[in-house]
């Protein structure tokens, strides 16, 4: 389903959520306090400014006597999207950012990654998948990070862990090539980025990804991911606190100048793996 599509079925899912609410005879805020949201929420869904997790779809269904219609509906809009199913919801949020903060400890973030790159994390994960999947996924990767090239492109900032460049995924020539590409968004004012060094030691995210968005009509929202799953997180007071967390790391990691020297070092070591080998 191309996007255009898919934005038009979830406005179709807000004019019926909005059209059964208020047969139901229900406000906005009733009916988000029967599943747990807000009233404010509730109109975001009905405008399609964002889309519901299942559990909300869920108990929408319940609350509204619908017959398991919303459900069914963000199932099929789910799986017609060219993103796991974890995370094809912090995806089309993406897409709606006015800024993104990344957190990476070991793997360089979607929007950054070239497709040499992005191709050997997705074979490492996928050794026996066919080359239309790779290419596939490939693909819809690259697709995501035109948003750093548009001209109303949200403001992004990334944080790496060092160990993020020095794992050599697709090699020495990829990674080096990997780490230019990096610099050169940074160079470019594209990217703001900065490396948690491994001097740092402790920090608050050890091992586990983060991601931070801002929306101009709609609050902020954090996604984690664990082994295939993912967490979006909209609930004010959880992502106060995963914003004190990203506070923390950017208070460790090096300045965007430092950042610029240590990755076109790590470039620079890579390349002199490919003129020795």
């Amino acid at each position: 389903m191309a996007n255009g599509s898919r934005q038009a079925a979830w406005e179709f899912f807000g004019a019926e959520l909005k059209r059964l609410r208020e047969e139901a005879g229900f406000t906005q805020a009733a009916l988000g306090a029967r599943v747990f949201v807000s009233g404010g929420y509730i109109g975001q869904f009905e405008q399609a400014i964002r889309k519901p997790q299942l559990d909300v779809a869920q108990r929408i269904d319940e609350t509204l006597q619908t017959g398991g219609f919303f459900e069914r509906m963000w199932r099929k809009l789910i799986s017609t999207s060219r993103y796991a199913d974890y995370f094809a919801a912090a995806a089309e949020l993406e897409s709606l950012a006015t800024k993104v903060c990344d957190f990476a400890p070991t793997v360089v973030p979607g929007l950054l990654q070239t497709a040499e790159y992005a191709q050997a994390v997705i074979l490492a994960s996928n050794p026996l998948a066919t080359d239309e999947y790779v290419q596939e996924t490939v693909k819809a990767r690259l697709d995501r990070a035109q948003i750093l090239k548009d001209a109303a492109r949200p403001m992004y900032w990334g944080i790496l862990h060092e160990t993020t460049l020095r794992i050599p995924a697709g090699g020495p020539a990829t990674m080096a090539r990997q780490l230019d590409h990096i610099a050169a968004l940074a160079v470019e004012r594209k990217a703001l980025i900065q490396v948690l060094p491994y001097a740092a030691g402790a920090h608050p995210q050890m091992g586990k990804m983060l991601r931070l968005m801002e929306f101009e009509d709609a609050p902020p929202t954090a996604y984690t991911e664990a082994v295939y799953s993912g967490n979006l997180l909209d609930d004010p007071a959880l992502v106060k606190r995963v914003q004190g967390t990203y506070d923390l790391l950017r208070a460790a990691a090096l300045s965007p100048e430092a950042t610029l020297t240590m990755i076109e070092s790590a470039a620079e070591d890579f390349r002199r793996c490919v003129s020795t080998t």
